[in-house]
């Protein structure tokens, strides 16, 4: 038996009696998401598939007094299905549908906290990836995507009839704000549309962000 199993036995409220509920017939408007989850040994799959429901929305390790103050009801994530994985030992595939009031509209950030965040850490888990997610139109428009489109590109590069072409500098990190302008001047002069910061660029102690602008 595991340490993390006789720590997981000691907690005092079942996840599956609130969050696995394989009666719950999903909603155009849930988010659904499919987890590859590995229970620890002595965890049954459905309150491991519960567990990641509940830690990835309302739940908590026991019950609190403001559990009252609000709709649980309304706001948690249920684990819905859970089946085998063909082939492979304790593992499963467990399908949660989280509503739409649990998550920030337009926040990719929002989102993924909650349903790739903490739980990843959860004690009655040995292992746990997140397999797919379906995302329901009614969130997606909630995305406003970017401020104009290629067009209005375009016309600030007069550039038309062809492919942009661009390229992101190296090495990403470590270049003064001199030499990485040095790079860009160089690149555009030979030719490319636009250069791009690696997304490790930031403000490090080589190049402030204010030093590579002005």
């Amino acid at each position: 038996e595991t340490k993390a199993s006789v720590g997981f036995k000691a907690g005092v409220k079942d996840y599956k009696l609130t969050y696995y509920t394989p009666e719950y017939e999903t909603k155009d408007t849930d988010i659904l998401a499919a987890f590859r989850v590995t229970p620890q040994p002595g965890v049954p799959p459905e309150e491991a598939g519960a567990a990641v429901a509940a830690e990835s929305s309302t739940g908590t390790w026991t019950t609190v007094w403001t559990d009252g103050l609000t709709s649980l009801d309304r706001y948690k994530g249920r684990c819905y299905h859970i089946e085998p994985v063909v082939g492979e030992d304790n593992q499963y595939i467990a399908y949660v549908a989280y509503p739409l009031d649990l998550f920030e509209e337009g926040s990719v950030t929002n989102m993924f906290t909650s349903i790739v965040g903490n739980v990843f850490g959860f004690k009655a888990l040995r292992a746990l990836r997140l397999e797919d997610l379906r995302i329901p139109p009614t969130y997606s428009k909630t995305f406003q995507g970017p401020p104009h489109g290629i067009q209005v590109e375009r016309d600030k590069l007069n550039k038309y009839g062809r492919p942009l072409l661009g390229c992101t500098i190296k090495p990403k990190l470590g270049l003064s704000a001199k030499n990485y302008g040095r790079a860009c001047y160089e690149c555009l002069r030979g030719g490319l549309d636009f250069t791009k910061d690696d997304e490790n660029v930031n403000s490090q102690p080589f190049m402030r962000w204010r030093d590579r602008f002005l």
